[in-house]
């Protein structure tokens, strides 16, 4: 188990998702908006910009979290439109929560 798994309480329910975020959602700093909000609720995962004009999230927490982080995703930073919202369950962990390079 590694620390961060060790670090949720056993009781617990523990959720992975894959989030495709639509809209105006680059250059408006909704990378840094999703680690900065996932970091704070102590999330793992992953954000990073799609070719296509979206953004991509990986996350996994505790439930809880993981669903305030999604709402905080639907609504964006201050300049961001998110248009849609695509949620999908994940069964990929990381540690740690980062930004990685547009694919």
């Amino acid at each position: 188990m590694s620390g961060s798994e060790a670090a949720l309480r056993a009781d617990q329910i523990v959720v992975g998702r894959r989030l495709r975020v639509s809209g105006t959602v680059q250059g408006v700093g909704f990378r840094w908006f999703v680690c900065s909000v996932a970091r704070e609720l102590g999330l793992q995962g992953w954000v990073r910009n799609l070719r296509s004009g979206q953004v991509e999230v990986l996350v996994w927490g505790a439930q809880p979290q993981v669903v305030a982080l999604i709402h905080h995703v639907s609504l964006g930073p201050p300049h961001a439109r998110v248009d849609a919202l695509e949620v999908e369950d994940s069964a990929e962990r990381t540690v740690g929560f980062d930004q990685r390079p547009t694919i």
